[in-house]
């Protein structure tokens, strides 16, 4: 456990049966790895997507969201990613967390129970409020935009 860890509630649904909690993979991580809750194997066919479950829901306290990022090594290896990434849960939602993966590679890919499929970064955030302004502040940017710095 972090030294600064925030306690947040974990519920297991019936079909997480026999599968680990979300966990860091290093002291340094930042991320916990979330596996795959699928009663049978699913094969993402290249181009397609799929739904796949955790097993788990998260009671996060107020102030705080968690983040569903894709996993590195899936996406270099198989060419597989996340739609809607990162994938954002917020501190009211108290559903099952779900994971829509996609196959952007060339070959099938199974996704098998057990199998870490994302990770989860849970963070603190700011709540704003807009102010209608005339005119926003100038800064050395300003309106530069999509590749206004180059590529070198």
């Amino acid at each position: 456990m972090h030294n600064s860890a925030v306690e947040v509630g974990l519920k297991k649904f019936p079909h997480h049966e026999g599968l680990p909690v979300p966990g860091y993979q290093s002291i340094g991580a930042s991320g916990m790895d979330l596996y795959a809750a699928v009663d049978e194997n699913v094969v993402i066919h290249p181009g397609k997507r799929e739904l796949i479950p955790t097993g788990i829901a998260i009671s996060l306290p107020p102030g705080y969201e968690a983040q569903i990022r894709p996993r590195s090594g899936l996406a270099i290896k198989h060419g597989i990613g996340l739609l809607n990434s990162p994938g954002t849960v917020d501190s009211d939602y108290r559903g099952e967390i779900k994971i829509i993966m996609m196959n952007l590679g060339e070959d099938s890919f199974v996704v098998s129970r057990g199998m870490r499929i994302a990770q989860m970064i849970v963070s603190k955030f700011t709540a704003i409020d807009f102010k209608i302004v005339d005119e926003l502040d100038v800064t050395l940017r300003n309106e530069g935009g999509f590749g206004h710095t180059g590529l070198n």
